[in-house]
């Protein structure tokens, strides 16, 4: 018999403890948690509606917004209904199967998600600092060789760190003190030396870190000495004040990637780990659509047009 079905077969389903700890809080939990997640779903496949039906809306940067939302929608779908389940049931358990595609999916779409973010900035700084030629350096073709690459990598590095956690030997604590598959979680049941996953974790996530932060910071450099340099005096307040609250998604988007992956595990840590997993895959799903898309004209303009449009249907 092969190491991993040994492994499958010494645990074959785990306990998530969850909140556990606070049973008063369960199901105003579950209610809180339950709006987010349909605000969630709501706002960002709305998004997806509008860009899809305004054709004034069919450019690069719109078309990676809408991949954004996509990967909001599905993380989100990974983590909420299971964190919504063991917070009304008394059943707690995931398969094993279920844990390791909880965390592979949830991986791949973090790790496209922080890509597609650097992507979104290079396409910022091609359209400030090289608006002539923006239409040729952002063509269909490369746009769609982004996002496919961006799902890829996502991939392969997802796929390496489930491989990693699969060569663990799990032999019948099954109990996680979190409320997902999440990667310090796994480890913690393990009953052999995770070593290798640890540093294939470390160095995927600071690679995958710097890279990306790379790219956001040397877009925004460029976007910001070249609009110093246009004749506008208002054209540096302008910028910082309609890029702001996007430097600060990805600021927090970066800081939570940061410290669920680089910074080493302890049972000190834990409770912030589950509290910086749930701000994570609750709180900026839920946040994107504000931050990215309904601060913007054009897209309020398309809400207010397909709202008014189904209120003139109506009243006829």
């Amino acid at each position: 018999m092969v190491q991993g079905e040994k492994n499958k077969s010494s645990v074959d389903k785990f306990i998530l403890l969850g909140f556990s700890e606070y049973p008063q809080l369960q199901m105003p939990l579950f209610l809180v948690f339950l709006v987010i997640y349909t605000v969630t779903l709501v706002g960002n496949l709305g998004i997806v509606v509008v860009i899809k039906m305004n054709p004034k809306l069919h450019t690069p940067m719109y078309f990676f917004l809408s991949h954004v939302s996509f990967l909001d929608i599905c993380y989100s779908c990974v983590f909420i209904p299971k964190l919504l389940e063991i917070l009304v049931m008394e059943d707690r358990t995931i398969s094993f199967t279920g844990c390791m595609l909880q965390f592979f999916l949830s991986c791949e779409f973090v790790i496209a998600e922080m890509l597609m973010l650097a992507v979104m900035a290079y396409d910022r700084f091609v359209a400030v600092c090289n608006p002539l030629l923006y239409t040729v350096a952002m063509s269909p073709k490369l746009c769609a060789l982004l996002v496919a690459g961006s799902y890829t990598w996502g991939g392969l590095c997802s796929l390496t760190l489930t491989c990693s956690l699969l060569e663990l030997s799990y032999c019948g604590h099954n109990i996680i003190d979190h409320f997902a598959c999440e990667f310090s979680a796994i480890l913690s049941v393990s009953c052999s030396d995770p070593y290798f996953s640890q540093m294939a974790c470390l160095v995927i996530s600071t690679f995958n870190e710097l890279c990306s932060l790379l790219i956001i910071l040397a877009s925004y450099v460029f976007i910001v000495v070249t609009i110093i340099k246009m004749p506008s005096t208002g054209g540096l307040r302008k910028a910082f004040s309609t890029r702001a609250s996007h430097l600060t998604a990805i600021t927090i988007f970066h800081g939570i990637i940061l410290f669920l992956y680089c910074v080493p595990n302890s049972e000190s840590r834990r409770l912030l780990v589950k509290l910086a997993t749930l701000l994570f895959i609750v709180m900026i799903p839920m946040l994107n659509p504000l931050i990215y898309s309904l601060r913007n004209k054009d897209v309020k303009e398309t809400l207010r047009r397909l709202i008014n449009s189904k209120l003139h249907s109506h009243s006829i």
